[in-house]
Parts: structure tokens; C-alpha cells; sequence
């Protein structure tokens, strides 16, 4: 692909994406704080085994939504713009909801022919099975008007979405776990009528129902998006193996009480650390995909963000890995629970690195070539699930946070060797070493913390991450005005 070097257009682009990111923001870190407060409340309703019952019963839900809604409402995403400027929106979105409800039939029509299989398979309840087929019905149609938003530039309207999800959830579902004594069951009762209720308010952000008009499909603009999104359907549940398979394996091998701490350490890392590292994505994603379809060179742009993703995320992650104790304390009520610390670090630079891929996949998505995506994340998959299986009985937890780990690394290493053409973006090299050289007055600080015990543990975590970033401030400032 040719590209148009536009200076002055990238400069337009970086400048609306920093807003868009300013006007995401809110939304990430009223998730990030929704996330950080439902561990705490939800151990404090729920015994071992109850969480761990309902660790499985999401995991069971996101396992469906891969494989019958997720990559219908991103296929909706990718090609908006090309279907927006040829002036053909409501054929598009006909062929996107036709596609969307097919899949919801097929599933439920799976699901009833091999339900035994599947109770068997997935050793859970009949009843939970059930309360997870009617969920998903609303979570299929809140992710497709999600993405649509996003594709409609509309961040603020997202922004109030997701804050009012979030919040609604949570309080709908301490109220029926509290006042109906209904346990891991009140959780998904609480999640359902709460996106239901999102759902209603979406319909009207989105603005479907004034551009979707019933329209004779024609089958050709259905196949992009079936070579687009079952790769990537297929690529997420690649990455559902990595970081939800071990529940149901140390299910199989421990019970639901061992599942329930493995619970908690994924509800303390990826949930709540992929709400705040997203939001450069989120905002980012959409107006690189108009760039590349108006063939500019986006390259740039993806390499820049790839360093401020970094410098994000890196300082987080290590604090949280070396006070992995009282970040634990610090965030779940039941005592119960705190052996959950041995899993953090594992968990948190898996995050990290799963994170750092979204801006390595990038390319595959740009190419529509999500089959590359899937081929080398379901090789982490495999290597992740053998891993489970031969580290659980030996290591238990430990080798839960073991093969995670692993299996994130290799799919992010597998995303940098393997570079379609034209798309290679540049290593934020001059990003990284100012990184580095910061984590050494980080490091410093760190030891004399830990030969003192009279100042609390979140005090240290807000002082280190003070000084790790002051300390990279004044280097990038030392060598601005050196350059000038």
C-alpha cells in the first residue's frame, strides 16, 4: 500500500486523538475505580466457593460472547468508515444486526442440543447455565451499539455509558445478593438488568434506529465481514485460553474455592489495569483506521503511542508486583483471600504485555489479516493451557501465574518478529531508555522503604510512582533544551 505523507494531517489527528483521550478518561477511571471496588464488596457478600462459582459463570459468558457477539460488534467498527463514505449505512448495519441475530439463534440452539456436554464440560449448576444464556442476550446487543459509538467518534456519550454500567451493576447487584440472600446468582441477576437498561440508553446514543431500514442484503458485503471478524473471534478465544482456561482447569483439580482466589488476582490485574491502559486505544484505534483508509501513513502515530503506553503501564506494574501483599489487603475484605498475592505479579505483567500487544496487532487489523493474529495467539493458547496442566498439580497457584505469563510473552513476541509489509513501526527506543533510566532513583528509593516500617505501604506505591515520573519529566525536559 502507497501511503500519503501529511504532515499537517497527522498533527490533526495526534491532536484529536488527545482529546478523545481526555473525554475517555473519565469513563476508564470510573472503571478502574468500579473494578477496584468490586473485589472488596463482592468477597465481603461471597464465601470462596460462591466467587469462585461466579469467576466461572463469567467466564463461561465471555467464552460464548467470543464466540457468537464480540467480533460481530468489531467488524462493525472496522468498516463503518468505508460503508460511511460510500453512503451505504443502512444495508451495512441490516447485514451487521442480520449477522448479530443468526449467531444468537445458533447459540441458543447449540447450547439446548449439547447442554449435558456442556454442564459436564464446564462443571457448572444447570441453573447458572441458564442465567448466563438469558445474560448474554443484552451483552451481545450493548457491545455492538458500543462499538458503533466508537465508530461514530462519539466518546462523550461512551464516556456516560460505561460510568453508569459500571455503577449501576455493582449497586444492583449488592442489592440482590444482600436483600435476597440469592449469592453468585444475585451478581448475574444484578449484571442482567443492568445492561438491559444500558441497552435502552445506547439505542438512543447511537442513533441506530434513524439509519437502520430493513434492506435486501446483498451477500458479497457479508463476506469482509465474516473474513475480518472469525479471526478474531477466533484470536479471542485464544486469549479467553490464556487468561480464563486455568479457572476451569484448577476447578477440575482443586474446586471452586482455589478458583475463587485465582478470581480475585485476575479481578486485581486485568480487568482493572486493562481499564486504564485502554483508553489510549479506545481512543486511538478509530481514527487510525479513517488515516490507513484514507492511505496515510499511520505508522508514526502507532509507534509514538506504543511509548506512551509503555511509560504508562510499566511503573503500575511493578509497584503493584513488589507490594503485591498489601495491594491485596489493600483491595479485598476477606482475609480469606490474601494468598491471592502470590498470583499478582505473574498476572500483572501478563497484563502488560497483553496490553503492549494491541499496538503490535494493530498492523493485522489495518491489512485485514486477523488470521495472523489468531495463528500466534493460539500457539500462546496451546502453550498455556499444557503449561496449566502440567504446573497446577505441582505448583498450584504459582503455576496458574506461571504459564499466564508465559503465554502473554510469547504472543507479544510472536506480534513483533512477525511484521507485515509496509507496517513495521519503529521501536520508541529514546521513550525506553528515559524509562529505564528512571527506575533507577525508583529502585533507590525502594530499598530504603523496605529498611523502614513506619510509613504505610500506599504511601510508598504514591512516593515511588512520584519519583519515577519526576525523574523522567526531568530528563526529557534536560534534553529538550539541549536540543534548542
Amino acid at each position: 500500500m502507497e501511503y500519503i505523507e501529511n504532515r499537517e494531517v497527522e498533527k490533526e489527528q495526534l491532536k484529536a486523538i488527545f482529546k478523545d483521550i481526555l473525554k475517555y478518561s473519565p469513563s476508564k477511571l470510573c472503571g478502574m475505580l468500579g473494578n477496584a471496588v468490586i473485589v472488596p464488596v463482592y468477597t465481603s457478600l461471597l464465601s470462596p466457593e460462591q466467587y469462585g462459582l461466579y469467576s466461572i459463570s463469567i467466564a463461561l459468558l465471555s467464552f460464548l460472547c467470543i464466540l457468537f457477539s464480540d467480533w460481530v460488534g468489531l467488524s462493525a467498527l472496522r468498516f463503518f468508515r468505508r460503508h460511511q463514505l460510500t453512503d451505504d449505512m443502512p444495508r451495512y448495519l441490516t447485514t451487521i444486526v442480520m449477522i448479530l441475530c443468526i449467531n444468537l439463534f445458533l447459540m441458543l440452539l447449540i447450547t439446548f442440543i449439547f447442554r449435558d456436554n456442556f454442564y459436564s464440560f464446564f462443571k457448572i449448576p444447570v441453573k447458572y447455565f441458564l442465567a448466563i444464556l438469558i445474560l448474554i442476550l443484552p451483552v451481545a446487543v450493548r457491545a455492538l451499539l458500543s462499538q458503533l459509538l466508537r465508530a461514530q467518534l462519539k466518546s462523550l456519550s461512551f464516556t456516560l455509558t460505561t460510568i453508569v454500567n459500571q455503577f449501576l451493576t455493582i449497586l444492583l447487584s449488592v442489592f440482590f445478593v444482600k436483600f435476597f440472600n440469592l449469592g453468585a446468582m444475585g451478581l448475574l441477576l444484578g449484571m442482567g438488568v443492568s445492561i438491559s437498561l444500558i441497552d435502552l440508553l445506547l439505542i438512543y446514543q447511537s442513533n441506530i434506529l434513524k439509519w437502520f431500514k430493513l434492506q435486501k442484503i446483498e451477500w458479497h458485503s457479508v463476506m469482509p465481514v465474516f473474513k475480518y471478524g472469525v479471526p478474531i473471534a477466533a484470536t479471542s478465544l485464544s486469549a479467553w485460553i490464556i487468561n480464563q482456561s486455568n479457572k476451569f482447569i484448577m476447578n477440575s483439580i482443586h474446586g471452586f474455592s482455589q478458583v475463587g482466589i485465582v478470581g480475585v488476582a485476575y479481578g486485581l490485574t486485568l480487568p482493572l489495569l486493562m481499564t486504564v491502559f485502554s483508553v489510549i486505544t479506545v481512543a486511538a484505534i478509530p481514527r487510525i483506521i479513517n488515516m490507513y483508509e484514507e492511505k496515510i501513513d499511520v505508522r508514526p502515530i502507532v509507534s509514538r503511542f506504543t511509548g506512551y503506553y509503555i511509560l504508562t503501564a510499566l511503573p503500575i506494574i511493578t509497584i503493584i508486583s513488589v507490594y503485591s501483599v498489601d495491594y491485596v489487603q489493600l483491595l479485598s475484605s476477606n482475609e480469606n483471600f490474601y494468598i491471592a498475592f502470590k498470583l499478582i505479579p505473574y498476572f500483572a505483567f501478563g497484563t502488560f504485555f497483553m496490553a503492549l500487544t494491541d499496538y503490535t496487532t494493530l498492523q493485522y487489523h489495518l491489512a485485514n489479516k486477523t488470521y495472523i493474529d489468531f495463528i500466534i495467539k493460539l500457539i500462546s493458547g496451546i502453550i498455556n493451557i499444557a503449561m496449566n496442566i502440567i504446573l497446577i498439580p505441582k505448583y498450584g497457584l504459582v503455576g496458574v501465574g506461571i504459564a499466564t505469563l508465559c503465554a502473554n510473552f510469547i504472543y507479544f513476541f510472536l506480534s513483533a518478529v512477525i511484521v507485515l509489509p509496509g507496517l513495521r513501526i519503529k521501536f520508541p527506543v529514546a521513550a525506553m531508555s528515559k524509562i529505564f533510566i528512571s527506575f533507577i532513583p525508583f529502585a533507590g528509593v525502594y530499598y530504603l522503604f523496605r529498611q523502614t516500617e513506619n510509613i504505610p505501604a500506599l504511601f510508598q506505591m504514591i512516593i515511588l510512582g512520584g519519583i519515577f515520573y519526576l525523574t523522567y519529566w526531568l530528563i526529557s525536559a534536560a534534553l529538550n533544551k539541549r536540543a534548542v
